[in-house]
């Protein structure tokens, strides 16, 4: 479940989302894990508060519940829960995470391979979770190409702290464009027993699809809130 749009007021959104996980549990039941992305897009000190209330839905994890640059904040949910804690996909430093790791203020970590440097600089990263206690979750949404989704495959079959995987299922088209591409099948992804990554790009047909621009000028989502105000990037 993903975290605030934009044009929301981020407290509408707080009661919102407690209000869905009520339902959820009281409904569905207990026997499903849920998962929520903040996107950082709330004040820190409201992030604090949050954190505390969903613990009792039991969520698998809560995620970039604060921006890089307020990261100590963290040290305040560890005092308050035990709510578990992912983060990951905003750092781009190791020296950003290893502090984090040391002192246990994370539970998963959700770092985008190719920002932090490639597959070994994260290979190193997993080991010394595994020696905190700290599981992975590489960064895969859906504008990850399906090589980056290939690089968190292997991570994932050679990482014995291997927490959870989230991966985009891809078309015909980009099958095509790039031959091996992990396969998913029941929930679970599978390699293709191949060599390396097991994936290769055919750049003749990619040719054949250029890139469209997005909507926003190129940002991810909207720039402005409904009053007015600027959106944190």
């Amino acid at each position: 479940m993903g975290g605030p749009r934009a044009v929301t007021s981020w407290r509408p959104y707080m009661n919102s989302a407690l209000s869905l996980f009520d339902h959820l549990r009281s409904k569905v039941g207990w026997d499903f894990e849920m998962l929520h992305d903040v996107h950082e897009r709330i004040p820190a000190i409201d992030g604090v508060w949050l954190a505390k209330e969903v613990e009792q839905y039991r969520l698998f994890f809560l995620e970039d519940l604060f921006t890089p640059e307020d990261q100590d904040y963290f040290r305040q949910v560890r005092q308050i829960c035990t709510t578990p804690i992912a983060m990951g996909e905003l750092w781009s430093n190791p020296h950003e995470i290893i502090p984090m790791v040391k002192d246990r203020l994370v539970d998963f970590i959700r770092i985008h391979v190719s920002r932090m440097g490639g597959i070994t600089p994260c290979r190193k990263l997993a080991a010394m979770g595994e020696m905190f206690g700290v599981r992975t979750a590489w960064h895969g949404p859906g504008d990850t190409s399906p090589v980056g989704h290939a690089a968190n495959l292997m991570m994932d079959l050679n990482s014995w702290n291997f927490g959870v995987q989230e991966y985009a299922i891809f078309g015909e088209r980009t099958q095509e464009v790039f031959p091996g591409c992990p396969e998913v099948r029941d929930g679970h992804m599978w390699s293709n027993g191949k060599p390396g990554l097991g994936i290769d790009i055919d750049e003749e047909l990619a040719a054949k699809f250029p890139h469209s621009e997005w909507g926003f000028g190129g940002a991810w989502n909207e720039v402005r809130r409904a009053d007015g105000s600027i959106v944190r990037p």
